[in-house]
């Protein structure tokens, strides 16, 4: 039986590319969102696209958060301490968070090609901080642009999975395989997310300057 997964902040340009990728893939994929209504439309939306038996629903980011077994954190920079922060509450024990989030200075209005600094070293160890206990938190997916996850083609990237947790690391893992392409790499602790974000904001600086979309990373040299 599908778990159920919620992408938080899942109607911008990645959450949706997730959520579209992570349903043709056959998961319980949940949309959250602070307008409960834009949520439900884009759920539709993806339902049309995806159709035969695509399970998406969309509601709010509480409600998405309190009946999925994993979350997935698709918010802008700015906006992910006062999610966090409002959905303290509503964690299930036992839940996995995956951050996506990268510190972007585009998130406060600055250059997307610039970081913020961020005192706890990422923006994944900034949300460890904010989590209850018992809520287990990996990072991936950051250098995963949302024009790779739009529609069904062959992905041709590598996804870095940070976590101290060995379960979470390895649901993160298993839910980055299932996007056809992708190869999941164990990144380590999670403190290495502060590498991997930073990754981000040098491949928007090469799809600007390359009039591209599409910047991924490959790692050679790993025989697995």
């Amino acid at each position: 039986m599908a778990r159920t997964v919620a992408i938080l902040g899942g109607t911008g340009p990645e959450g949706t590319g997730l959520a579209n990728r992570l349903a043709r893939a056959g998961e319980h994929v949940i949309i959250g969102s602070r307008d409960p209504l834009r949520a439900q439309e884009v759920a539709k939306q993806l339902r049309e696209q995806i159709g035969g038996s695509a399970q998406i629903g969309g509601t709010d980011n509480a409600s998405a958060a309190a009946q999925c077994e994993v979350a997935v954190l698709t918010v802008p920079y700015s906006g992910l301490t006062p999610l966090l922060k409002q959905l303290k509450p509503v964690w299930k024990p036992g839940t996995i968070v995956i951050d996506t989030t990268v510190p972007l200075a585009a998130s406060v209005g600055g250059a997307p090609t610039r970081m913020l600094g961020v005192w706890q070293g990422s923006a994944a160890e900034a949300a460890k901080e904010l989590l209850p206990q018992g809520v287990s938190i990996a990072a991936a997916f950051h250098n995963l642009g949302a024009a790779l996850l739009t529609g069904d083609a062959t992905v041709d990237c590598d996804v870095l999975v940070c976590s101290d947790d060995d379960k979470a690391k390895h649901v993160a893992t298993e839910l980055a395989e299932k996007i056809p392409g992708v190869r999941a790499l164990n990144g380590g602790k999670l403190e290495n997310a502060r590498i991997v974000e930073s990754v981000t904001a040098l491949l928007i600086g090469l799809n600007i300057r390359y009039k591209v979309h599409s910047a991924g990373v490959r790692f050679t040299g790993l025989f697995l």
